[in-house]
Formats: C-alpha cells, sequence, structure tokens
C-alpha cells in the first residue's frame, strides 16, 4: 500500500534486512518455537556492575536533569581524549576535536548532512553497515560502491575507482575492525587511505564501533598516521565495548572543522546526551583495562570457538574473527545467503543474517553474532549440524 504521506526519498532506501529478519523470528516465536538468535548484534549480557552504580549516583544528581549540552560536557570530552592517548599514542584537543554522540549510528547518519551537498559522491564499503548508504541518501548524496571482496582481505582497492568518481567524491567511508565480514586493517592500510584521500580532496570517515571488541591485537586507529585529521574523523561506541547498546553514547574524533559541522547539524535536531549517561561513560572509559572487561572478552572467544569448530565440523568454512562480536561464513554449497537463512529458521530455529543484506558483494555468506550463551550456542552448532546442503 502506497503511504501518500511518506517523503519521495524514503523509497531511495534499501529495504532494511534486520525488521524483516525480526518480523519472521518474532512470528516463529509466537509459534512456540524455541528460536535461537545470532541476528542483531547486541550483546546479551548487561552492562557492567561499575558503569550502572555511577549512572545510579549521577541520575539523582538534579544538576544533571537539565538540557545537555550538544557536543557532550567538558568532562567527558577530555575523558574521550585521555584514552584515545593512552590507547593511541595520539593526542587530541577536547574543545574542538572530540565530540559526544547519540550512539555511533546517530553520528554516522548526520555527518552525511553535515558535509555532503545534494549530487556529491559517497563511497560506501560493500557489504557494509546500511546506515552508511541511508545516511548519504538522506542528505541528497549519490553513493558509489567499494565491493569488499575475501580476497583482498576485505579491503577496498582504490585503484578500482574510476578516476572521474575520485575527482568528485566527497566523502568515503571505511569500517575496521569490520561489520559483517570481521576482517582488520592495518596502519598501512589507513596510510594509503589517507594519501588517497588527501590527493583527492575528499573525507574520510572510519567507523571503529568495533575497535575494542579483539582478541589478539589491538586494532589501530586512523588517526595514528601522519596527518589524518586534516582529511579524516573517527567514530568510536560505548555501546559493543561496555554492553551499554541502549544507553546511546558514543564519540566523534579528528578534524576539527568536521566535527563543528556535525555539531551545528546535532544543534539543530537534539538536545545532547542525557548527562547522567555522560558520567556513567566517563565510569566506562576508566574501567576499560579492568578484570570485567578482559572477562567479557574471555566470554566472546570461547563463544567464537565454540561456533567456529562446530559450523567447521558441519562442513562450513569459515575463518575464526580476531575481533568484533560477529562470525562470517560461507554459505554451505554455494546456496544464496536468504534461502540459506530461511532453511536455518525454518528447519532449525536458529536466526542469522545473510549477508546480501549487507549489500549484493556480501552474498554468499551469512553473519552470526557471538551475543548468544555457550550452551546454547552449542544447542544451536547441533541443530544445523543435522541439514543436509
Amino acid at each position: 500500500m502506497t503511504n501518500r504521506w511518506a517523503a519521495k526519498r524514503l523509497s531511495e532506501l534499501p529495504p532494511y534486512l534486520f525488521l524483516e529478519i525480526d518480523r519472521k523470528k518474532r512470528e516463529a516465536i509466537a509459534a512456540g518455537r524455541d528460536v535461537i538468535d545470532f541476528g542483531v548484534g547486541d550483546p546479551d549480557r548487561p552492562t557492567h556492575r561499575f558503569i550502572v552504580d555511577r549512572m545510579a549516583e549521577a541520575i539523582r544528581d538534579g544538576a544533571n536533569h537539565r538540557y545537555a549540552l550538544t557536543a557532550g560536557m567538558m568532562e567527558l570530552r577530555r575523558a574521550f581524549a585521555d584514552f584515545f592517548a593512552r590507547r593511541y599514542g595520539v593526542n587530541l584537543e577536547p574543545a574542538s576535536e572530540v565530540i559526544a554522540l547519540l550512539g555511533g549510528k546517530e553520528g554516522i547518519g548526520h555527518l552525511p548532512i553535515a558535509v555532503v551537498n545534494p549530487g556529491d559522491i559517497v563511497l560506501v564499503p560493500e557489504p557494509g553497515y546500511p546506515v552508511y548508504a541511508s545516511g548519504t541518501i538522506f542528505a541528497g548524496g549519490r553513493c558509489h560502491t567499494m565491493p569488499l571482496r575475501e580476497a583482498d582481505g576485505w579491503l577496498p582497492v582504490f585503484d578500482e575507482i574510476p578516476n572521474d568518481v575520485r575527482r568528485a567524491a566527497r566523502l568515503m567511508w571505511l569500517n575496521y575492525p569490520n561489520n559483517p565480514t570481521t576482517a582488520g586493517a592495518t596502519l598501512s592500510f589507513f596510510e594509503t587511505a589517507v594519501a588517497f584521500a588527501r590527493e583527492y580532496g575528499m573525507l574520510v570517515a572510519h567507523d571503529s564501533a568495533y575497535g575494542e571488541v579483539y582478541f589478539d591485537e589491538p586494532p589501530p586507529s586512523i588517526l595514528q598516521v601522519n596527518g589524518a585529521k586534516e582529511v579524516a574523523v573517527e567514530f568510536h561506541s560505548l555501546s559493543k565495548t561496555f554492553n551499554m547498546t541502549g544507553w546511546r553514547i558514543a564519540f566523534a574524533v579528528g578534524n576539527a572543522e568536521v566535527l563543528a559541522a556535525l555539531a551545528k547539524v546535532k544543534s539543530n535536531v537534539d538536545s545532547g546526551v542525557f548527562q547522567a549517561i555522560q558520567h556513567a561513560g566517563m565510569a566506562a572509559l576508566s574501567g576499560i583495562d579492568g578484570s570485567e572487561m578482559r572477562e567479557q572478552i574471555a566470554i566472546y572467544r570461547r563463544r567464537r570457538d565454540m561456533l567456529v569448530s562446530g559450523l567447521r565440523g558441519a562442513g562450513w568454512t569459515i575463518n575464526a574473527p580476531t575481533a568484533t562480536i560477529y562470525a562470517w561464513a560461507k554459505c554451505p554449497a554455494g546456496a544464496g545467503s536468504m534461502a540459506v537463512a530461511a532453511r536455518l529458521l525454518n528447519e532449525a530455529d536458529v536466526v542469522a543474517i545473510p549477508g546480501a543484506g549487507f549489500g549484493a558483494a556480501g552474498e554468499g555468506y551469512l553473519r552470526f553474532a557471538l551475543t548468544v550463551p555457550e550452551e546454547r550456542t552449542q544447542e544451536a552448532v547441533d541443530r544445523m549440524r543435522r541439514l543436509t546442503w
């Protein structure tokens, strides 16, 4: 049925696959089926107690009940900057090179409105987080897809981008550790990306939402590249790192002019992060090296190993992720991702995300979120082993 009130730009958006999968999952649950959900990457464990305790204290303070500053309390922005200096050895000016966000999705969705003019080209990785494209559409920009392939380490090949597109591009999105492929990027790759952006006069926006969820070496920041602040901004989120998806707090760092433009958009559409949550965010950052975080990574590691081992035993091809809360598996027997996901739900009551939902370049793969307890992960593996392809 046509919606006569919907703006035309909404018709340009690709289907948000997560909503359709959630609908089918709910139908199965309503029918009394025992569904095991590896779908949307929402941590199943609660926010850490030391963060909740700080929130409980802050929420009782009436000073935190008023409108917040759009860009965030200076105390919080200093905490972000201090974290960045410790983690990456990069110095940031809190007043101009750091802003708080109502979650990474909000900042990523609003950045094109701040920097992209109607008709501008935005380079978007595929497979990739759908908001890179939807934010571009809302800003009136045009998406040019950068295919990510396993043979290339799931990294974009800049030489494949046509010269006219390079010259016209206004913004390029990158995301490492990557969702959905779990791939990482080296500092050398970021050096190439920064040089590419500088040569063609474009902004590069790096989404590092999973930068603190890793199993081996800590991933680099694009801002560690010399001169990166001239052409780059980077997004970090507390959501997956601290089990705070519902709290909505993240931060963007880097080029001061870009962040000022983003802050101007935000000042017109939101009133900042609730100050009690900002205090909780400061507590989270102060405890990032604590035992709670080490235990959380250990839990994800055990789940990862169980899922990867189980799928391999069932004949699937899958690499063990070195970061993120996901696993990225090849569809068995060359089957299509939508068909495989449908069979998993219909015949095994297991939910996984078809790679095609992240763009055509994701076809042939499925994404599993490591957000299912070990005993349920084992049950899901046992169910999937019973299927033949």
